[in-house]
């Protein structure tokens, strides 16, 4: 062979397995001697297809492995269709901003063309042009509280602060729902949150004091993340992923939960069922969780399961790729087909019909892709353990094994083709802990989650951040919400 690549390699393999076939059938070959080379022949077919899917390189759109992973590839065609620009956001504005319009007329008192005094000609219009400034205003409220002594008993009385005014110095809703909002929801440092806040009010915040803020409306929250749980249990399908996030030097996990306008996230130790068993959402659901196949939400009977139609897509990409088999081929082609289909469906769903012919194709599609999969070696005696298959195997049996879960978004309408949503309500995490670093405590970490659901959910709602941050440190938050 001249160079190993995935053409040179299958035609030599081809050419081999064709003479071997002529001299059977010339009869030059003895039955033992024939039994030998098949076994190897097999052996060999499994062999070139690991060799291919090792040598095939994956990425962002065959795996799922996130693009920040992969090398940048130059030829990749960018993606040019329009983006979502998300939920509308209302026009309420928190009660400590205020706009201030002037209005001015330029008056015309000459014609520029003649020199004719305009000064007594009606206007017959007018042209407007705007401009929109900020001006930044750092408000300072002293409240002096008289001392005075009784002339009868000596007694001393003080005159009485409003509640706001615990201590000597404090800081305002308006600071709190910022300095949150930055390290929050724009996932800036806890320093640089220090260093924006030092620019606008001429004076340092400790990180001390931010924190505090932080653990107070982390409390604030704790009756809002009870309702919510509630709430996402009654919901017909739910969104579940996981994420890894460092605190205090140690990797930890992150689980979401969304559904509707709800986005929960939680910490733990551990990613497995011991985590969910100590959250208590999945365990307690009755819906259709929608997932990445993974082993741990299997587990959970008493739930409907959905799997996310992007994870395979992207599997089948790379299998189409590493393997060339028409199955794959075929199979991401029905998957991509349906999914258009359903989405031009008012009641996005298949008809019992059509689902019926998905079915029938998805089998024979699995039927054939069985026949040209290699035949995987029998387990020699005496030995233990797994036995060592290649992705495409993998990935046909996981595509046979639940079969309802995959086309489940074609019967069922709550449930969505990917997992998107989970995936995306994680990403800022990720992009935190990038941005930021890891967390020092884990008290910290779990506050992040619960401030960072409750900010998510009120985006999906309308509302602006820093008009929720100051509903819920003000205790306005259930009148609002009418909960």
């Amino acid at each position: 062979m001249a160079s190993v690549n995935k053409e040179s390699l299958r035609e030599e393999f081809g050419a081999l397995q064709g003479r071997f076939a002529q001299l059977r059938a010339d009869g030059k070959i003895t039955a033992e001697s024939s039994a030998l080379v098949e076994a190897l022949l097999m052996l060999l077919k499994v062999l070139i297809a690991v060799f291919m899917e090792k040598n095939t390189p994956k990425n962002s759109t065959n795996s799922s492995k996130p693009a920040s992973q992969t090398p940048k590839d130059d030829t990749a065609l960018t993606w040019t269709g329009t983006h979502g620009k998300g939920k509308v956001l209302s026009e309420t504005r928190s009660g400590n901003t205020r706009t201030v319009e002037n209005y001015k007329v330029s008056k015309v008192s000459f014609c520029e063309e003649c020199g004719e005094d305009l000064h007594k000609v009606r206007c017959k219009g007018h042209e407007r042009r705007t401009q929109i400034d900020i001006v930044f205003e750092k408000v300072v409220t002293h409240i002096d509280a008289e001392i005075k002594s009784c002339p009868h008993c000596g007694t001393e009385a003080r005159g009485s602060f409003p509640e706001a005014f615990c201590g000597p110095l404090q800081y305002g809703a308006g600071i709190k729902a910022y300095a949150l909002n930055l390290l929050i929801a724009q996932m800036l440092s806890l320093k640089r949150v220090q260093q924006s806040l030092a620019t606008l009010l001429g004076q340092v915040i400790s990180e001390a004091t931010i924190l505090k803020v932080v653990l107070a409306l982390h409390r604030a929250l704790e009756q809002w993340e009870k309702t919510a749980i509630e709430r996402l249990l009654t919901l017909p399908a739910l969104h579940v992923d996981e994420t890894s996030l460092r605190v205090d030097k140690k990797n930890q996990w992150i689980h979401v939960c969304s559904g509707g306008e709800i986005t929960l996230k939680f910490l733990h130790k551990q990613r497995g069922q011991e985590a969910m068993a100590a959250i208590g959402v999945i365990p307690r659901y009755g819906g259709v969780i929608i997932h990445d196949c993974w082993a741990s939400y299997l587990s959970y009977e008493h739930c409907g399961h959905g799997l996310c139609g992007a994870h395979l897509l992207r599997e089948l990409t790379f299998i189409v790729e590493a393997d060339g088999y028409p199955w794959a081929k075929n199979m991401k082609r029905l998957l991509q087909q349906t999914c258009a289909q359903v989405a031009q469906r008012k009641r996005k769903k298949l008809t019992p019909r059509e689902y019926d012919n998905l079915q029938k194709r998805y089998r024979n599609i699995l039927t054939r892709g069985e026949q040209e999969l290699p035949p995987l070696p029998v387990r020699q005696n005496g030995k233990r353990g797994r036995i060592a298959k290649s992705d495409a195997h993998n990935l046909w049996e996981r595509l046979k094994a639940h079969e309802t879960a995959v086309l489940l978004f074609a019967s069922d309408p709550n449930v969505s083709f990917t997992n998107n949503r989970a995936e995306r309500d994680l990403r800022m995490s990720k992009v935190k802990q990038k941005v930021s670093g890891c967390f020092r405590k884990t008290q910290y970490a779990e506050a992040y989650c619960r401030i960072s659901s409750y900010l998510q959910t009120m985006a999906n709602r309308g509302y602006n951040p820093l008009v929720a941050i100051q509903l819920a440190l003000s205790g306005q938050l259930d009148a609002e919400m009418g909960e």
